[in-house]
């Protein structure tokens, strides 16, 4: 039976809701497309270079986003850091009073900016859902528990936070963060990511300027922006979320400098069996685990199997790969009407055609190299549109023993791909689980939880979960990462606070070029 796009959720009707909830963001369309504005100085700019940006879901075009470049960037940062100092002297239950406003305008636009994030980024509505509520419900949360985070004369940063993220959770983690750095006392600039989440990001920050937010919100490329948002003196803390090459960069040019920053990279976050027999619960662990395509730092996409248990592991995991749900997110039969929900798969696209290329050259290196194929899905009988472009999709793949010289051995896939490893011994388990100098969690399936406790003790993780896995968390939860995958202070509950103000106890939490000190978790 032929699909078709859900009514109410086509493009031109969610971007025209888009504009009526915040028309002083977009400007007129030229050729049919409508250009995005940047929030800089206090007010929305039409400046910048426009350039198309495409949805991963069919590869057509959605809007076009005005990249800055440096010099436009150094007056918006030069602006920001004067509001910044404003916003510092600002009472905090006015700040308060202002974060529940943008909240409650936030919260009223819900299902809109979830639909952005499903045509944006291509999130399924379940989990794009999920971000919007992550973003607002951990908020309010942040409201709650202020006053006592800067309890001890706790003050703002010298200057404002500038949040460079990537583009898998624009809510729940870069929105999520502006507004308790604003909480803080503290003024944010954020770069729109290049890849996916400008639509969504930009009525967002519409709606927390209007209730008197000083937020900044630029976009650019990284080479042009940088040098401006991470080393401009007036920046008081960078914040980085994304791949160890761009985040090793800003680590780098942070060196000569004693900006605040936390940099938070993926690692290849590792899942351990030893001596384990119960493999309905983890059959559970693991469907869920395929969400959004794997695409976010805390996937689990490496398995560390003891020799004794791969045929009991695959007799449980196979089936479980085979019955992930991936395809167009908003494609519904015939009957489909308003009142029904939205398919709930575990995945859509990936971020974009040149991403799924990417993994998908990245398996057939590795199948050359040696890995053993245990699974390799289709994109046939998955739910399309007719004549959908479909270049963005990746169906779900499982290697065995991939090669020590393929990329899939040593970095994350960020994509539906599973590798398996093979162990005879604890000592092979450890080693294999550790391969990539750091991660930011790690599981261990073990009938045995005292030993798995002891095993946890030499992971390189910063959060290990024992018959369960461990996530970035939400309130009280810190996070953070060892080894390559974080540098700079920890987030995360009274962290993040920490982490954007200063005085008191200036030994914060984590990985510092002089030393790394962790909380308990």
């Amino acid at each position: 039976m032929a699909l078709r796009l859900a009514e109410g959720t086509a493009w031109s009707d969610t971007l025209a809701r888009a504009v009526a909830a915040a028309p002083e963001a977009f400007g007129a369309p030229a050729d049919g497309v409508t250009t995005l504005h940047n929030l800089v100085e206090g007010d929305w700019r039409a400046v910048g270079t426009p350039t198309p940006v495409r949805t991963p879901l069919d590869n057509t075009v959605l809007v076009n986003l005005s990249r800055l470049g440096a010099e436009d960037a150094r007056a918006a940062v030069a602006y920001a850091a004067a509001a910044h100092r404003d916003w510092a002297d600002t009472p905090l239950a006015q700040r308060k009073e202002r974060v529940v406003a943008a909240l409650d305008a936030l919260t009223a636009h819900r299902d809109l900016l979830a639909l952005l994030l499903v045509w944006e980024i291509g999130k399924p509505w379940r989990l794009a859902c999920a971000d919007v509520d992550r973003a607002l419900d951990g908020v309010r949360w942040y409201v709650g528990e202020i006053d006592r985070m800067l309890a001890g004369g706790r003050e703002p940063l010298p200057g404002p936070v500038s949040n460079i993220a990537s583009w898998n959770y624009p809510m729940s983690v870069l929105v999520h963060a502006e507004l308790v750095q604003l909480l803080a006392g503290n003024a944010v600039i954020a770069k729109t990511p290049s890849q996916g989440g400008a639509v969504c990001l930009t009525v967002a920050h519409a709606l927390m300027r209007r209730a008197g937010l000083p937020a900044t919100l630029v976009s650019g490329g990284g080479e042009e922006l940088s040098e401006v948002l991470v080393r401009a003196p007036e920046i008081g803390a960078v914040a980085f979320v994304g791949g160890r090459s761009n985040g090793g960069k800003v680590a780098a040019a942070l060196l000569d400098t004693d900006k605040r920053h936390f940099i938070e990279q993926e690692g290849l976050n590792a899942w351990g069996i030893w001596n384990f027999s119960q493999w309905d619960l983890l059959a559970g662990h693991l469907k869920k685990g395929f969400e959004y395509g794997k695409q976010r730092c805390t996937a689990y996409p490496r398995f560390v199997v003891q020799r004794d248990l791969v045929d009991q592991f695959l007799d449980m995991y196979l089936p479980v790969v085979r019955s992930v749900r991936f395809g167009h997110p908003l494609a519904v039969e015939d009957g489909w009407s308003a009142a029904d929900p939205l398919p709930d798969l575990d995945f859509g696209p990936l971020i974009s055609p040149a991403k799924a290329d990417e993994l998908r050259r990245k398996v057939d290196e590795a199948v050359r190299g040696g890995a053993v194929p245990l699974h390799r899905g289709k994109l046939d009988g998955a739910p399309f549109l007719p004549g959908q472009d479909t270049s963005a999709y990746v169906a779900p793949a499982v290697l065995l023993a991939p090669p020590g010289r393929s990329r899939l051995m040593h970095a994350e896939p960020f994509g539906p791909v599973d590798t398996i490893v093979v162990v005879d011994t604890t000592d092979e388990l450890l080693a294999q689980m550790n391969a990539s100098n750091g991660a930011l969690v790690a599981s261990l399936a073990c009938d045995d939880e005292e030993l798995a406790g002891k095993l946890a003790v030499d992971l390189q993780a910063f959060k290990v979960g024992i018959n369960k896995p461990r996530s970035r968390g939400d309130r009280e939860e810190p996070f953070g990462g060892r080894g390559a995958s974080w540098k700079g202070a920890f987030v995360g509950g009274e962290l993040l606070v920490q982490a954007v103000t200063q005085g008191g106890d200036e030994r914060l939490y984590g990985n510092f070029p002089d030393y790394s000190r962790y909380p308990a978790t």
